[in-house]
Order: C-alpha cells, then structure tokens, then sequence
C-alpha cells in the first residue's frame, strides 16, 4: 500500500484520552465490577466513535482492507499505551491507579477500532463481553455477561440510592488497582505496583504497557478476523 492509500490514524482529543470522570467516580465506589463498569462505558462512548474512523477511513480510501485498517488502529493506540507508561507512576499509588486505568481505557478503545475495522459493530453492548473475554478478566462469555448484568444493575441503582458506606481510601485504591491492572494485562501486579519505585517507573510502565496491549491486539485480531 503506497501512502496515498494509508488509512487515517484513530485520533483522540486531549480530554478524552482516559476513562471520564463519571466512569472514575462509579469505578472508586464499585472496585469489585470496575473491569465491567469500564466495558460498558467504553463501548457507550467509543464504540461509535470507532464506527465513526472506520466509515470514514473507508469512503477516503475505498481500496483499504480491513487488515489494513486493523493494523492501523493497532499501530495508533499500542503508541499511545506506550506513551501513557513514561508519564506516570512516579506518584505513588494514585499514580498506579490512573495508570492502569488509562491503559485499560486505550486497549478498549483499541479492541473497538479493530472490530469496527472487520465490520463488527463496536456499538454492540455485545462488545462489552467481547472486552472482558480478550482482557482476560472471565473466561467464558456467558460468566462475563452476568457479571455486566449486576454492574449495569448497580449503576442503575446508584442514580436512586445514595452510596453512604465509608471505603478507607487505601483499600480502596489498592482494590481498584488490582482489578484494572487485571484488565489491562498487567498481571503481575507486583511488577505494576514497582511502577510506584522513583527511576524504575518510567522504564517499567513502558514496557509493561506496550507488551500487554501488542498481546491484546493480537486476540483481538485473532476473534474478529474472517481468517
């Protein structure tokens, strides 16, 4: 493909390149079904974003395969993971937290753009199993789409029921943080939480970024492309 044809790149605006304060807020109050409640907002939000970038890339460049655009999209967010790991970390904890948490919002981001690439609607609340699935958070779809059943049921519970309990905001952070990095891929959460280490931070969130969303662009590729 000569660069005449190449597809346009995702692209994201500055205050939208991490899950939105509203997601934060549930997630903080709801550790436990994080993963979930990220899934459902991810595929609210960006799944007709990414159907938006697929249209378009398609009517500008009417010869581009899907692989091609899934390559595209791949290529685009892998980056803005890699990107996202030499900023933070160095802040202790908190910074852990945002860290994972943007990476986890990037990779869905990116899973969305690819099925959108293959012509799999990315606007589907189906996508929400399909990202618990390749982030490993369940393993079978059926204990993945109970588990978004009971987050979206809480949800709707919070707009009538104020949340009163007190959380101490330790345990807080250090539950969400497990459960994000569990869906982010970064598995083994004594490495992510060496993310905190001054000097080690920026080297290490790199790294572990990087690896886990390349590893997740290949599931992804691998569910939804015809072959």
């Amino acid at each position: 493909m000569n660069d005449s044809a190449v597809p346009p790149s995702p692209t994201m605006s500055d205050d939208d390149t991490g899950p939105p304060g509203s997601l934060w807020t549930r997630m903080k109050a709801d550790p436990q079904y994080a993963p979930e409640h990220l899934a459902l907002e991810a595929v609210r939000r960006l799944g007709p974003e990414a159907q938006h970038w697929a249209d378009h890339a398609r009517l500008e460049h009417p010869d581009v395969t899907p692989d091609a655009l899934a390559q595209q999209a791949a290529r685009r967010f892998i980056n803005h993971a890699r990107l996202s790991g030499a900023v933070s970390g160095a802040t202790g904890l908190p910074g852990a937290v945002v860290d994972v948490g943007v990476l986890a919002w990037t990779q869905s981001r990116m899973v969305l753009h690819i099925a959108a690439a293959y012509g799999i609607d990315p606007a589907d609340p189906e996508r929400a199993t399909d990202l618990l699935i390749l982030q490993k958070v369940h393993k079978l779809a059926t204990t993945a789409r109970l588990a978004l059943g009971v987050a979206a049921g809480r949800e709707r519970a919070s707009r009538l029921f104020a949340d009163t309990a007190a959380r101490p905001l330790t345990g807080m952070m250090v539950k969400l943080s497990v459960k994000l990095a569990q869906m982010a891929g970064v598995r083994a959460v004594k490495r992510m939480f060496a993310k905190v280490i001054p000097g080690a931070a920026v080297i290490l969130g790199t790294w572990v970024n990087s690896a886990a969303t390349k590893d997740l662009a290949t599931r992804t590729r691998q569910l939804y492309s015809p072959a």
